[in-house]
């Protein structure tokens, strides 16, 4: 069995990521799961978050927002609505749009309809940090 699998991350606009990787973490709808190559097959439903793996002995971090993964023994493949890589992302203005959803929910209750929205959105933001200080 091989020790390495394909990930890849693919958004409306772009394929972001394919490349060989030892293992990845990703942000799923009931916790963080984690892959291996060999790894049995499951599809879920992914919400935002920070994905990690690892490639030739270095870890690399990519934020993510909704969608879904595809998982079998030789391809990952996450299809997201959004992903950034570190270099893509302005952590200065993470943190002021990080501020500003936290504000919002204090208006918000559960039955609003914007309620779910500003949450992937907080999640979003606190994803695009983690990545940002994640990888220095």
């Amino acid at each position: 069995m091989a020790d390495t699998f394909l990930l890849e991350i693919v958004t409306p606009a772009r394929r972001l990521f394919s490349k060989e990787v030892t293992e990845a973490r990703a942000p799923g709808i009931n916790g963080e799961f984690g892959v291996l190559a060999g790894h049995t097959q499951f599809t879920t439903i992914l919400k935002p978050g920070a994905l990690t793996y690892k490639s030739g002995g270095q870890t690399g971090y990519i934020a993510v927002g909704k969608g879904y993964a595809e998982v079998n023994s030789e391809r990952t493949l996450l299809l997201v609505d959004m992903a950034e890589t570190v270099e893509e992302i302005d952590l200065d203005a993470a943190r002021k749009t990080l501020a500003e959803y936290e504000e919002a929910m204090t208006t918000l209750s559960p039955e609003d309809p914007q309620y779910t929205l500003t949450v992937d959105n907080i999640e979003l933001n606190m994803a695009r940090i983690k990545v940002k200080e994640g990888s220095r």
